[in-house]
């Protein structure tokens, strides 16, 4: 059986960082994806394109998903074939992080909608396009799914990831002291031994089920 894992970087990240994957799935091909997407409707055109071109000729395609990357990902590929997913800080509810960042900065929706675009202290730009987007195209996703939470992750809640786990049927694994971004060295043997755990369950494709 030929194999791909799939590694979709978050904000700011880079596709070299694939290259943490490669001992964890040695038995498998590990490639990066370099995304250009700024915007959800972006990721819904260059996202599927992607995919589909890299699955071409394997049996089974792993996605470890990071943070935007991971919730680009859900939105734009939930109709392909994935065998599993493994989800990293996912943002999981878009219009509920806009809506919380216009609270950090006082800005109103009607005063979004009026300005359209609206940069804010700490570096992003709020956009009512994007957050009507985000309210239009709420998730949809059945593939087999982990996700991998830090506990003091300052841009989804517990209560948020939570209970988009449970609607998903995901098994949710917290790191109590862990952040939005994992990078120290405790954060990543944890997350590497998150991975080495995780990786062997079943999927299925029609009446045939597989072990990873």
């Amino acid at each position: 059986m030929r194999r791909l894992v799939i590694y979709v970087h978050g904000r700011g990240g880079s596709a070299d960082e694939a290259e943490h994957y490669r001992p964890l799935f040695a038995d498998c091909d590990v490639i990066g994806f370099d995304y250009r997407s700024a915007s959800p409707w972006e990721a819904e055109t260059e996202f599927p394109r992607f995919f589909d071109a890299a699955a071409n000729g394997y049996d089974a395609v792993t996605l470890i998903a990071n943070s935007l990357g991971a919730y680009f990902s859900m939105l734009s590929l939930a109709d392909r074939r994935i065998a599993q997913a493994f989800l990293i800080s996912p943002v999981v509810d878009m219009e509920r992080l806009i809506l919380d960042m216009m609270a950090w900065t006082n800005v109103s929706e009607d005063e979004l909608a009026r300005r359209g675009e609206i940069e804010t202290p700490f570096g992003e730009t709020l956009s009512w396009a994007y957050l009507c987007y985000a309210r239009a195209h709420p998730l949809r996703w059945d593939i087999p799914t982990r996700i991998l939470y830090g506990g003091r992750d300052n841009l989804t809640s517990r209560d948020t990831i939570a209970a988009f786990a449970e609607r998903i049927g995901a098994e949710l694994t917290v790191l109590e002291d862990g952040e939005h971004w994992f990078h120290t060295d405790g954060q990543m043997r944890f997350l590497d031994q998150w991975v080495e755990k995780s990786r062997d369950f079943c999927y299925a494709d029609g009446e045939r089920a597989y072990y990873l």
